[in-house]
């Protein structure tokens, strides 16, 4: 199984970014999008609403960095779960688990960035809609490869990949910390799911 390694979600923001966006995502995470307001962000942060303004013009700008920053982490997720293995279930097993694993660690940004899509300006929701589905491609693409091997079988491939990632948006609704799961087992329960969906054996779908 792959190690989720822990990213630097905002890139090459400076300090005072980095706290507008925190301070951002608590604030959405707690309100939503509509019930936070700039200037609750700007208390959150430690700074003045006009200080916010000269890093993020809007609140809707927040929204598609924090949106970017969410969608960007988790396909970097999937593809470094996927550089690791070879055979099909292999790669199954690691994406759903490291795909389901974000989720959970990362609970209050996925809650943003999956509920808050709509809140986003047009332009800003299609690069982020072209981010999703380069994610949903990595899904079916693997499911559709190990069809085509032998190791899968199915009569849905696109009903399965719509499973798979909709076990995993759903963990950040209802996830918190020091329940019953943790990010890990959480996302081996999960594979062990998707592939008994996919007619795999059980110890193939336990194993590593």
């Amino acid at each position: 199984m792959t190690t989720i390694a822990t990213d630097d979600l905002w890139g090459e923001a400076g300090p005072g970014s980095r706290r507008i966006l925190e301070a951002a995502l608590t604030a959405f995470a707690a309100r939503g999008y509509h019930g936070a307001s700039t200037r609750d962000i700007a208390a959150a942060a430690g700074m003045s609403p006009s200080a916010v303004y000269a890093h993020h013009r809007t609140k809707e700008d927040l929204l598609y960095a924090i949106s970017l920053a969410g969608h960007r982490s988790a396909l970097a997720a999937v593809e470094r779960a996927l550089g690791e293995e070879v055979t099909a279930v292999g790669r199954l097993r690691a994406l759903v688990h490291d795909y389901t694993a974000w989720h959970a660690r990362h609970h209050q940004l996925a809650r943003v960035v999956q509920y808050e899509l709509g809140a986003l300006a047009p332009d800003h929701r299609d690069e982020i809609l072209r981010l999703r589905r380069r994610t949903e491609e990595v899904v079916l693409d693997e499911i559709a490869a190990g069809i085509a091997s032998g190791a899968f079988r199915t009569e849905d491939p696109g009903g399965v990949a719509l499973a798979v990632l909709s076990l995993g948006v759903d963990v950040s609704r209802w996830y918190a910390p020091g329940g019953h799961h943790n990010p890990v087992s959480l996302g081996r329960r999960y594979a062990t799911l998707v592939l008994a969906m996919l007619g795999t054996d059980h110890r193939s779908a336990t194993a590593g």
